[in-house]
């Protein structure tokens, strides 16, 4: 039975060469464009950790602005055979604070928290809590 794609597809896609250890990258995925993760485990702490900066024009990281050209950033999770996508539209990530605006000054990088996290502190929880309204995932 074929696939049915929607009519999306991925152009432009390129490979962020200072983002390699996250596995980071950009396309656009029909008319929509997206920044792309894969989150990292770390060992004293739940949830894995992504990084989400860009260089401004004096070579300084800084996080991504509301006036950035994105529509979504998509990161994927692993552990074990446990595999999904957090999809996060701009709106979700500037309302957290992760994307800077007039409001806040946004982050360069945030910790995820796949359903399969069992996060012990009340703030990890509340994220998660978030978080998981744009998580899909399935086992390998």
């Amino acid at each position: 039975m074929p696939i049915d794609t929607c009519d999306l597809y991925i152009t432009k896609l390129e490979m962020e060469k200072e983002g390699q250890t996250y596995e980071a990258c950009s396309y656009e995925l029909g008319t929509l464009k997206v920044r792309a993760r894969r989150s990292k485990i770390t060992p004293k702490k739940c949830g894995q950790f992504v990084t989400v900066w860009k260089r401004d024009e004096n070579g300084q990281t800084t996080p991504f602005k509301d006036s950035d050209s994105i529509d979504l950033l998509v990161i994927t999770s692993c552990q074990g055979s446990l595999l999904g996508q957090f999809i996060f539209p701009k709106s979700i990530l500037v309302e957290k604070g992760i994307i800077a605006s007039s409001k806040n000054r946004g982050k360069r990088g945030f910790r995820v928290y796949p359903p399969w996290s069992k996060p012990m502190n009340k703030t990890a929880q509340s994220t998660q809590r978030w978080q998981k309204n744009y998580f899909i995932y399935s086992e390998k």
